[in-house]
């Protein structure tokens, strides 16, 4: 998992988490590995960066936020008892997502846990934050909106039109949410509602072992990464026009 930011005019950083439990921070223009981080005992599975602190996840069930000039650990994050598999940082909330179902708010600075969050049923494999709204992506097949300042949850989109396998991806988009999943298709919610909008992909192969596993999305495109796990569905990526403002729109298959 790598992580990128600007913490300074003129350079670029990425920091990487690996099986071999470090961190290290690079230098993108030279190459050039400035810092690496020590303290997990297991796999660091995801890795968010500010440009500020690192805050890591990993296979050791743990959550430890870094000041990457010093390499000290600030903060290790105890409470899960599960592996750690996606994180969220805004620079105040630190959001972590395990394979023990839930999910955790900690205040980044103190290192507190303010919130249990509880619902999902399997792994939160990923996340989105914004404005103190989290959306959470769950291999239940559910996506769950949350306001992170209550623990409070808002909606969980599911119902007839939900997703019919694991959450792969989920992204932002305005007042939306897109979300992917191993059961081929890419789909559009309100964000406010909570109410399922469209369709926006289809895989020809979806119920048969087509998947789309990741998104990104602007205002008038969608890229997506898509294959298979049988062999029903070719690897490629899929470039789609896309119009955030036509919500009536049918449902659209793929097109290359």
């Amino acid at each position: 998992m790598m992580q990128p930011n600007t913490p300074r005019i003129g350079t670029l950083r990425v920091v990487s988490g690996s099986r071999d439990t470090t961190l290290r921070v690079w230098d993108v223009s030279t190459g050039r590995c400035e810092h690496v981080l020590t303290g997990h005992v297991a796999a660091v599975r995801c890795v968010q960066y500010d440009g500020r602190r690192v805050v890591s996840g990993g296979y050791d069930y743990m959550v430890k936020v870094w000041d990457p000039e010093t390499e000290v650990c600030l903060h290790t994050l105890q409470g899960h008892t599960n592996r750690v598999y996606s994180l969220q940082f805004d620079g105040v909330f630190v959001v972590s997502g395990s394979l023990d179902t839930s999910i955790r708010v900690w205040d980044a600075e103190t290192g507190g846990c303010v919130h249990t969050l509880t619902g999902h049923q399997s792994l939160t494999s990923g996340m989105e934050l914004r404005d103190n709204i989290l959306v959470s992506g769950n291999a239940d097949s559910t996506v769950r909106v949350w306001d992170v300042r209550t623990g409070q949850c808002l909606h969980t989109l599911q119902g007839p039109n939900k997703h019919q396998s694991a959450v792969t991806c989920l992204q932002f988009c305005r007042g939306l949410v897109l979300s992917s999943s191993d059961d081929g298709t890419v789909k559009l919610w309100d964000l406010r509602t909570g109410v399922w909008l469209r369709d926006v992909v289809a895989l020809q192969s979806r119920g048969s072992g087509g998947v789309v596993w990741r998104i990104r999305a602007s205002d008038t495109r969608l890229v997506c990464a898509a294959g298979s796990r049988n062999g029903t569905e070719e690897t490629k990526l899929l470039v789609l026009d896309f119009d955030l403002d036509d919500r009536k729109t049918e449902t659209e298959t793929e097109t290359e």
